[in-house]
């Protein structure tokens, strides 16, 4: 393996798995400028000529974006069940295309960053080279089983972020020199990088007042409406308002009247510079926000209720055990959670100062680790003619 190809699988539902994806890619190419390190979007390879778009007006992930957007997410765990039973009926179909698409690339390991397709996967690079390590890195804090992350009997490495998702992996039947823990979720580099700028200058700049907390109001890279509600509840509290991809959230919450400073950001590819310059955090308990919160210092307030996604729920449990915040049935409570917050503030940000996570790099560590473990047990790589795909998709 000179010059071996990595293939990082995401795709751009939610937004965390390209994110975790591209970072994966930036740090290894700096440890491993020898590897070839490619981004593979899942949906492109199933759906090449995009029928699916042609078929609905919109790409699969538009739909799942555009109710984290709104707000609107009551029924996913229904709907969750809908779509694995979908992928299920698909399957001989999923596994004709990827092996396809891998026997023409022929990578030398395949990381997923993404759940629910774990098993086509697996048995797709199975029938291309079965000597081609797998291996899953979970972007959620835990499992939420069957066929999520985990797929017993196809999951040949499974990286976990928690030991709630290693336990689960246990009781699922994976042995434990599969499973491999790391300190948290994955991350963008920026946020191991020193700040550019002074904190306190940068926000007597944005006009906020060097005795008053500042809250960060976060709903993932596609905001949510939900911000709208926070920042009229909280209009005599100094706020940044990430609004991501969601134009039209920004440009709402830019006209909405305010007693005190509220900035309005839009999308932007340094999210570290926005949280370091904050004090507390509030937004939905996804993994991605909540790590990247935290790792900045940030004492959390979230909500867990009907619309919170299924497989974030347990986030909110972590959340509460580990004391790194406040969990509430709902927004409408969001004054008195800040206040509850800041009634002790320090030993709020005591608590999260005690969470390290350098799992981007723990895991830039371990791909290489067990590339060449594969590598050693294998010999080269068997003509494309020994392995035929089937040919099932007309």
């Amino acid at each position: 393996m000179a010059h071996p190809r990595i293939d990082l699988v995401y795709f751009n539902a939610g937004g965390g798995h390209r994110a975790a994806a591209e970072a994966l890619q930036s740090v290894l190419r700096e440890c491993e400028p020898g590897w070839s390190v490619r981004l593979v979007d899942l949906f492109r390879v199933l759906d090449p000529e995009g029928w699916f778009a042609r078929l609905t007006g919109f790409a699969p992930e538009t739909y799942y974006n555009k109710r984290l957007a709104t707000g609107f997410t009551l029924g996913l765990a229904q709907e969750l069940k809908v779509l694995q039973a979908m992928i299920r009926a698909a399957h001989p179909q999923l596994v004709s295309r990827l092996a396809r698409h891998w026997q023409h690339t022929a990578p030398d390991m395949v990381v997923s960053l993404v759940p629910n397709f774990n098993r086509s996967m697996a048995q797709a690079l199975s029938i291309v080279d079965s000597r081609v390590p797998f291996v899953t890195v979970m972007t959620d804090l835990a499992d939420l089983p069957p066929h999520f992350w985990i797929e017993p009997g196809y999951t040949q490495h499974l990286v976990c972020g928690t030991d709630r998702a290693v336990q689960q992996a246990l009781d699922q039947g994976l042995l434990p020199g599969c499973v491999h823990r790391v300190s948290g979720m994955i991350m963008r580099p920026s946020f191991y990088r020193a700040p550019e700028a002074e904190r306190e200058q940068v926000r007597q700049e944005l006009g906020f007042e060097r005795e008053s907390p500042v809250g960060v109001v976060m709903f993932g890279g596609h905001g949510s409406n939900a911000m709208r509600r926070i920042a009229a509840s909280l209009n005599d509290q100094p706020l940044i308002l990430m609004c991501g991809r969601n134009a039209s959230l920004a440009h709402a919450l830019a006209r909405q009247p305010a007693r005190t400073r509220h900035h309005v950001v839009g999308h932007t590819d340094d999210v570290a510079h926005w949280l370091r310059l904050a004090d507390y955090f509030i937004g939905k308990p996804g993994p991605g926000s909540l790590s990247e919160a935290l790792h900045c210092g940030l004492p959390v307030i979230v909500a867990r209720n009907a619309w919170t996604m299924p497989q974030e729920r347990w986030n909110t449990e972590w959340i509460r055990e580990q004391g790194l915040g406040l969990v509430l049935g709902g927004f409408a409570g969001v004054r008195a959670g800040v206040q509850e917050l800041m009634a002790d503030l320090p030993r709020w940000r005591a608590r999260v100062a005690q969470v390290r996570n350098q799992a981007l790099y723990e895991v830039a560590a371990l791909l290489p680790t067990l590339a060449r473990g594969h590598h050693r047990q294998g010999s080269a790589r068997p003509p494309e003619s020994a392995h035929p795909v089937p040919e099932t998709i007309p």
